[in-house]
C-alpha cells in the first residue's frame, strides 16, 4: 500500500520525488498515512506534524548548542579532508616506492656488520666497549707509578711497600709483554726504583748508620737489584749481587769516614800550621811545641779506630758469605774467578789512610808523654781491626819517625804487650771464679 501511495505521489505533476524512496522512513510514515481515516488526516496530522517539526527544531537548536564547537571543528576538519587525502595517497606512493630501497640497505648493513665478518667499525666499537668496562681497572693501573713514586717520597719513605708495587708492575709486565700502556707503566716503574736506589745508597752515608738499619737497607737493594749478573746460575748470580752490594756498602761508609775526618779540618790546619813552624825553627833547635797536631792526630785516631770497626764489622755480619774468600777453585771454572771479596783490600787502604797521616804530622809531636799516648791509641786501634783479621801492628814498624823513634817503639810494644797480658790474666781468674 505504501509503495503504490508513493508512486501515485511521484506521478503528479511537479513532484520531484525519485521513483523508489530512499530510505525506509518515508515508507512507514506513507504506511501510517494509509492506516489513518480521512478525517484524522485533515484535522490531527496537520498538527501532528507540525509538533514534531517544532519539538525537532527544538531539539536541534538544543543541540547546536550544546555541540557546536565540535561540529565547526569537524566542518573545518573536514573542509581539509580535500588536501589531506591526495597528500597521504602521495605519501603511501612514494613509501611503497621507498620500501625495495630500504630493504636492500637493511639486507646490506645485516651483511656488513655482521658480528662473524672483520670490520674496523665494530672492532673500534669492541675496543671502546671493552674499555667502558675495564675502565676502573685501568685507572687503577695507571695509578700505580704514582702510589710508588708516593711511597718511596714519603717521610719516612715506605720501601716494602714501593717493592710489593714493583713486584706487582712486573708480573703484569710478564702477563702482558705486547701492551704499550703496561711498558710504559713498567718504564715508569724502573725510573721510581732507579730513585728508590739512589736514595738506599745515600741512606748507607749516615754518619749513625746501625747494624739493624744496614740489614733493612741491604735487604731492599737486593730486591731492587736481582738482575746485576747475567749469566751463570742462581748461586752466582746472587754472590756477584752481594759482591757489588758489598762494595757500594763500603765505599758508602769510606765516603762518611772521610767527611768525618773532614770536619777535622780545623784542627788540621792549626797542625799545618805548626809543622811550618817546625821548619822555620829548623831541626837544630828546640822545638817544644806540636800541641794542636796532638790534638789532631788524637781525634782523628779515635774517630778512625771507632769508624773502621764499625765497617768492618757490619761488612762481615751483613755479607757472611762475601767476606770469606774460597781458597781453591775447580779446573772448569775460569782461573780469574771468584772474584776476592772487596773487604780482602778494603783494611789496607783504611790503614794506608792512617800510617799517611801518622808520617805527615807524628814526627810534629816532641812531647815524649804525648807521643806514647798517640802510639799506644794507634795499637789499640790496630787490636781493635786485629779482631776482625786486620791488624795492622807489623806495618808500623816501617813508619819513618827518625833514628830515636826506634827505641820508643818498642818499648810502647813491651809496655802495650804487658798490659794485654795482665788484662787477660784478670779476666780469665774472673771466669774461673764465676765458674766455681
Amino acid at each position: 500500500m505504501a509503495d503504490v501511495l508513493y508512486e501515485l505521489l511521484a506521478s503528479q505533476p511537479g513532484a520531484d520525488l525519485p521513483k523508489t524512496p530512499s530510505d525506509h522512513s518515508s515508507l512507514d510514515y506513507l504506511n501510517h498515512l494509509a492506516a489513518q481515516q480521512l478525517v484524522s488526516l485533515d484535522k490531527t496530522e496537520p498538527q501532528s506534524i507540525s509538533q514534531s517539526s517544532h519539538t525537532l527544531l527544538l531539539s536541534l537548536q538544543a543541540l547546536s548548542k550544546r555541540s557546536y564547537r565540535p561540529i565547526i571543528e569537524a566542518a573545518s576538519h573536514h573542509a581539509s579532508l580535500q588536501t589531506a587525502l591526495p597528500a597521504l595517497a602521495t605519501s603511501a606512493a612514494e613509501l611503497r616506492h621507498a620500501l625495495p630501497r630500504l630493504d636492500n640497505e637493511a639486507v646490506k648493513f645485516s651483511t656488513t656488520y655482521n658480528k662473524a665478518s672483520e670490520n674496523d667499525v665494530l672492532a673500534r666499537r669492541k675496543r671502546a666497549l671493552l674499555l667502558s668496562r675495564n675502565v676502573e681497572r685501568l685507572v687503577d693501573v695507571l695509578e700505580l707509578p704514582t702510589l710508588l713514586n708516593s711511597a718511596i717520597a714519603a717521610s719516612p719513605p715506605n720501601y716494602s711497600s714501593a717493592l710489593d708495587l714493583n713486584g706487582h708492575i712486573r708480573r703484569l709486565h710478564s702477563l702482558h709483554p705486547d701492551s704499550p700502556l703496561i711498558a710504559s707503566i713498567a718504564a715508569q716503574a724502573d725510573e721510581a726504583m732507579k730513585t728508590m736506589a739512589a736514595n738506599l745508597v745515600l741512606s748507607l752515608k749516615t754518619p749513625g748508620l746501625k747494624l739493624a738499619a744496614s740489614l733493612r737497607i741491604i735487604s731492599w737493594l737486593r730486591r731492587v737489584l736481582p738482575d746485576l749478573e747475567l749469566a751463570g746460575s742462581q748461586d752466582k748470580r746472587h754472590g756477584s749481587q752481594d759482591r757489588v752490594l758489598g762494595a757500594v756498602f763500603l765505599v758508602c761508609r769510606l765516603a762518611t769516614l772521610v767527611n768525618m775526618l773532614d770536619a777535622l779540618d780545623p784542627l788540621r790546619e792549626l797542625a799545618d800550621q805548626e809543622k811550618t813552624r817546625q821548619r822555620s825553627i829548623g831541626s837544630g833547635n828546640a822545638w817544644s811545641g806540636g800541641q794542636q797536631t796532638e790534638r789532631y792526630l788524637k781525634r782523628y785516631i779515635e774517630i778512625f779506630r771507632e769508624q773502621s770497626f764499625a765497617i768492618v764489622s757490619m761488612y762481615r755480619s751483613i755479607f757472611p758469605e762475601a767476606a770469606e774468600v774460597p781458597a781453591t777453585t775447580s779446573k772448569t771454572e775460569d782461573p780469574l774467578e771468584p772474584l776476592p771479596s772487596s773487604l780482602s783490600t778494603f783494611p789496607l787502604y783504611l790503614v794506608d789512610m792512617l800510617l799517611e797521616t801518622l808520617r805527615l804530622y807524628l814526627p810534629a809531636v816532641k812531647d815524649q808523654a804525648s807521643r806514647d799516648s798517640l802510639l799506644t791509641q794507634v795499637l789499640y786501634c790496630a787490636g781493635s781491626l786485629g779482631r776482625l783479621g786486620g791488624d795492622f801492628g807489623l806495618f808500623l814498624a816501617d813508619l819513618d819517625l827518625g833514628s830515636e823513634a826506634e827505641e820508643e817503639w818498642v818499648e810502647i810494644v813491651r809496655r802495650h804487650r804487658q798490659l794485654a797480658g795482665r788484662l787477660e790474666s784478670i779476666v780469665g781468674d774472673s771466669k774461673d771464679k764465676t765458674a766455681k
